[in-house]
């Protein structure tokens, strides 16, 4: 029987941060969609004997999520990063000449309580396509949340 003690501590991550191009440009307070997946194709064939069976087989590319992020709200859009890049997209929409100032590359890196990098989940051409801000009421002293919709084309944990 193998030994099932387990000789390192488990991932706790204390701090999520979002990185575009090897630059921090928001600090999260939650993510979700860090799904990694293959795809998988079904297959109908004959076996010798003429029997049908179906065979599940890897499929012709991978899967990607969306990613959902969520963090404080900015206090300034206007010079805010993750806002700068939306609102780009939002003005321009999506130009062939200049996708490259749209869709980036980047990573969801997660640290521990000793800002030691404990995980990195790297995405490729990703662009925001959705900011939701929470609700807002007078009656409550909680900060205002943003919920970021990070549409990306390829996923994976590196770390």
């Amino acid at each position: 029987m193998p030994n099932l003690l387990v000789d390192t501590d488990p991932l706790l991550a204390h701090n999520f941060f979002l990185e575009i191009n090897g630059e921090v440009i928001a600090q999260l307070s939650s993510v979700s969609g860090l799904d990694v997946e293959v795809d998988v194709a079904e297959v109908k064939q004959t076996t010798k004997d003429g029997k049908n069976i179906m065979r599940k087989t890897l499929g012709a590319r991978n899967k990607a999520p969306d990613l959902t992020l969520e963090r404080i709200a900015a206090p300034d859009s206007t010079s805010d990063a993750l806002w700068k890049w939306f609102n780009a997209i939002y003005a321009g929409g999506m130009k062939l000449h200049d996708v490259g100032a749209q869709r980036k590359d980047g990573s969801i890196v997660l640290y521990d309580s000793t800002l030691s990098e404990i995980a990195r989940f790297n995405f490729e051409n990703g662009w925001p396509s959705k900011i939701s801000t929470s609700g807002l009421s007078v009656e409550g002293s909680d900060p205002v949340k943003e919920t970021i919709t990070l549409t990306v084309e390829h996923l994976e944990r590196v770390k």
